[in-house]
């Protein structure tokens, strides 16, 4: 519960269902990243696990944006938005993507915290969602919640054995 209570806190991205969502106005996408020299069989959604090659596929979830433009930017997170194209270290252009899915790859050369940003404008509407991630973190694991289960479970288990062994030990005197 932790866990994705932190997910939701950290931007325009969730975890729902096992399903990593983006939030752009009323509308959803699927964002799904690989790191294929890293980790192939590993997604993730939020954080950036290593430096390195990066390959993120944006899936529409609503039918509504097909007809739509769709822009992505990566920034380096500064503080400031005011010199976009200064601080920018990817831009793919606005674009109809009529099939659904916007697929991009990059290469992170360095560990940092950064900003994406997806536009997408239709029919006089403009609609932005502005996610903070990081590169480089190494990946959340789960090893420490499964440790700390593991060890509570562990305690519970000897209590229950040591007060259930001192009553019998009573009853026999």
């Amino acid at each position: 519960m932790l866990y994705s209570l932190q997910l939701q806190a950290h931007g325009g991205l969730s975890l729902a269902d096992d399903m990593c969502k983006l939030t752009v106005g009323p509308y959803t996408m699927h964002f799904t990243g690989y790191q294929p020299e890293s980790a192939q069989e590993q997604e993730f959604c939020e954080d950036i696990p290593m430096t390195g090659r990066t390959i993120v596929a944006l899936d529409y979830i609503n039918e509504e944006l097909r007809p739509m433009t769709t822009e992505v930017r990566i920034i380096q997170d500064v503080g400031t938005e005011e010199n976009l194209d200064e601080i920018t270290v990817l831009h793919v252009p606005a674009k109809v993507y009529s099939n659904g899915s916007v697929t991009f790859e990059h290469y992170f050369p360095e560990q940092g915290k950064f900003v994406g940003l997806v536009t997408v404008k239709g029919e006089g509407v403009e609609y932005v969602s502005r996610f903070p991630f990081a590169v480089g973190t190494g990946g959340k694991s789960n090893m420490p919640y499964i440790i700390g289960a593991v060890l509570l479970i562990a305690g519970v288990g000897f209590f229950f054995m040591r007060s259930g062994g001192n009553k019998n030990n009573t009853e026999a005197a």
